[in-house]
């Protein structure tokens, strides 16, 4: 009879030059939704008018930040 051999998992190689690119486009990307839901208002805002705040207003709420 021969034995039955187990199975060992090889770990899984995650190449860091392919996702950094991605990370950072991620994290970027995070940054400017994050300043556009919360800081985009006012004296720091940068489009003039009221339509970037209106258009998140709801996320501010929703994320507690305050707005009025």
């Amino acid at each position: 009879m021969s034995e039955a051999v187990a199975a060992v998992p090889v770990p899984v190689r995650i190449p860091v030059r392919e996702i950094l690119p991605w990370a950072v486009l991620v994290i970027l990307l995070s940054l400017i939704t994050l300043y556009f839901v919360s800081a985009e208002q006012g004296a720091v805002s940068v489009f003039a008018n009221s339509y970037v705040h209106e258009f998140v207003h709801d996320g501010r709420h929703l994320l507690a930040f305050p707005c009025h």
